[in-house]
């Protein structure tokens, strides 16, 4: 059985693979382009490295994908942290040896990784972005305490201009909205919409994401996200909202609804963060927790590489 195949039959398994790298989110994301590392020990899978390879020997992130990085099975580790974090090293330094033949790599590790010192003894370097997580979303009244007064009052504000968020809104709405927030930003959409498109089909599919849309009583989309969730965290990938209704209340609003939503399914709720300072303050201010993780680098694109990357992802 190949590597790939042993990891789709791990992914069936085992909850604790984050969704950013489970196969059915790898395949929508990566299409035919991603392969897995394994190291075995005592006959299973101990660790995994889905690795996202866009063009020739390099290692990149995929669109929409906040984190991949290395999976370590808990089921066979002893309680001694010492002997664990010996293990753990032993089975970076297997991967780096395994990652020589590509000549970049950029990977952004989910904030459970802790130890990337293996990897800056192989020259490798990092820098810390962070996330805003929400913890114990079940618990609406801690939530809502915890938001800003700003926040609160926009939630407020879109309830009282009778704005209702429906969950299951159309995919299209969805875009054209969030392709207006970037007009309106003067920006441009760096990752794939067909992507995108794809990735909302499968989570439905799956009863695993959906949209939610804050829409008033004409109609008028004002704002939307989507939301992908498991057991252990459910996360927002994406949104936008009309500039026409910029000052409704309504993404605020959205959030919200959807964090309530997905409290049935996990504990926890992953902003994914964001380096721009309107967006980060936007996610702190709901009250979630700043919270480090690492992308680590190694070796440059060429122009080449990144021109074969951009016609990959469109």
């Amino acid at each position: 059985m190949t590597s790939k195949n042993l990891y789709r039959e791990l992914c069936t398994k085992e909850d604790s693979i984050p969704v950013f790298s489970r196969d059915w989110w790898l395949d929508a994301t990566c299409g035919k382009d991603w392969k897995v590392l394994i190291v075995e020990k005592n006959g299973k899978i101990y660790a995994a490295m889905p690795l996202y390879i866009p063009c020739g020997k390099v290692i990149s992130m995929p669109n929409y994908t906040q984190t991949m990085g290395i999976w370590f099975s808990a089921g066979v580790d002893d309680a001694r942290y010492s002997s664990v974090l010996e293990r753990r090293q032993a089975v970076c330094k297997n991967f780096i040896e395994r990652l020589r033949p590509y000549r970049s790599f950029l990977q952004n590790f989910s904030y459970n990784f802790t130890d990337w010192l293996p990897f800056y003894w192989a020259g490798y370097t990092q820098t810390t972005r962070y996330s805003y997580i929400l913890h114990d979303i079940y618990d609406f009244d801690k939530i809502m305490s915890g938001m800003s007064h700003q926040t609160r009052r926009n939630i407020k504000k879109a309830e009282r201009q009778s704005i209702i968020v429906c969950r299951g809104i159309e995919t299209d709405d969805f875009l054209k909205v969030q392709s207006l927030t970037f007009s309106r930003q003067h920006k441009r959409n760096t990752q794939s919409p067909v992507i995108l498109r794809r990735l909302i089909n499968m989570a439905r599919e799956r009863g695993q994401g959906d949209l939610f849309g804050g829409v008033d009583k004409d109609g008028n989309l004002h704002a939307a996200a989507f939301i992908v969730w498991q057991n252990s965290s459910a996360y927002y990938i994406a949104g936008g909202g009309d500039p026409v209704f910029r000052n409704s209340g309504a993404h605020s609003l959205v959030m919200w609804e959807a964090i309530k939503y997905v409290s049935r399914y996990t504990g926890r709720f992953d902003f994914e963060g964001s380096m721009l300072p309107g967006v980060e303050r936007f996610f702190r201010e709901f009250g979630a927790i700043q919270t480090p993780y690492f992308m680590i680098t190694h070796g440059k694109l060429s122009l080449l590489d990144r021109v074969r990357i951009k016609l990959r992802t469109k």
